[in-house]
């Protein structure tokens, strides 16, 4: 039985619908994330799960239970948003314990499991400072602690990441499924990035113009994408239509095309003839863009050495992994 059960959600704004007949199981334990461009609908969902948007219709089940009648202080589910939303004028501590005091736990007991929360996001020492006197990706870890420390059923996480520079995104998505996972926390996690929801996922519903038009785990949605939109969101496939494809490959192809760019290689001798057009140096890869048989396509390279660089202008030849050919709506 799914622990989160989402069952022909509809939901729109002044007759402009937003999402209609959503429909998603999600296991207990589980880590899930929506992922999609903006205005897919994805946020709105998570809203409509934490209680903060009504629905039109359809049911959430959360454990078995219908909560859509239910308030969101009723559904204990825990939120953390882009925007920390902490109190300036309380310390940490004070800010963490701030769900336990509405729900009135005892000032001992608040006391234990703030501790125990602060540790958990490795916060003890900062417990005493106030928001302004602490990092974007500090106090982030306040919004998350602050979120556990009620002990959700639930846990959202709408793009809590965004603004924080790279190198902090990258430690706190750890630390944070490091935590999900310590604590068998259902978790449901909103993002436009691919790379986060590729990293953190257990699987990955992926959203567009209100509709999940594929799910499954990561491996899955890099290599087999469903249709156009799966190809051209998830990594940077080449999507080729019938007749480049079929100019490219030199038989005749009925369908699009999709080639991952790293499962095409370059060398000084193979099947296709190829023209260095343009490179990009993206840190560990580089990335060509190449033409072969007037087709344009981008190859990815692990960029090993200087020495292994290729000029713009230089010819190459192509090979491509036939297994790497995948046919898109």
């Amino acid at each position: 039985m799914s622990f989160v059960s989402v069952q022909h959600l509809q939901k729109s704004y002044s007759g402009t619908p937003v999402f209609s007949d959503i429909n998603c199981e999600i296991a207990k334990g589980e880590f899930v994330t929506l992922l999609g461009p903006s205005g897919c609908g994805k946020s709105t969902l998570l809203r409509c799960i934490a209680g903060l948007t009504p629905v039109d219709s359809g049911k959430i089940l959360l454990d078995g239970q219908d909560i859509v009648p239910l308030s969101p202080q009723k559904r204990h589910i825990g939120m953390v948003f882009q925007s920390y939303a902490l109190f300036p004028n309380m310390t940490v501590e004070q800010n963490v314990a701030f769900g336990l005091r509405m729900q009135k736990v005892n000032a001992d007991d608040s006391h234990k499991h703030v501790q125990e929360v602060l540790q958990l996001v490795e916060l003890t020492d900062l417990a005493g400072r106030y928001p302004h006197q602490m990092s974007g990706g500090q106090c982030q870890r306040v919004a998350l602690a602050r979120s556990l420390v009620t002990r959700p059923r639930l846990l959202l996480l709408d793009e809590p990441l965004s603004a924080l520079d790279a190198r902090i995104r990258k430690h706190l998505r750890e630390q944070i499924r490091q935590i999900q996972r310590e604590l068998g926390l259902t978790t449901i996690f909103v993002t436009h990035d691919q790379e986060e929801a590729l990293t953190m996922s257990d699987r990955i519903f992926l959203m567009n113009q209100g509709k999940i038009v594929q799910s499954g785990d990561a491996e899955t949605l890099y290599t087999a994408p469903v249709d156009v939109f799966a190809a051209g969101f998830i990594g940077n496939y080449n999507l080729l239509d019938a007749d480049k494809a079929s100019q490219l490959l030199q038989r005749p192809i009925s369908g699009r095309i999709a080639i991952r760019p790293e499962a095409i290689e370059l060398s000084r001798s193979g099947e296709l003839d190829a023209l260095v057009r343009s490179h990009s140096l993206l840190g560990n890869v580089i990335r060509y863009r190449i033409e072969a048989r007037g087709v344009e396509l981008v190859v990815d390279v692990l960029n090993r050495s200087a020495d292994d660089l290729h000029p713009d202008g230089q010819r190459l030849a192509l090979s491509i992994d036939p297994s790497a050919l995948c046919e898109v709506a």
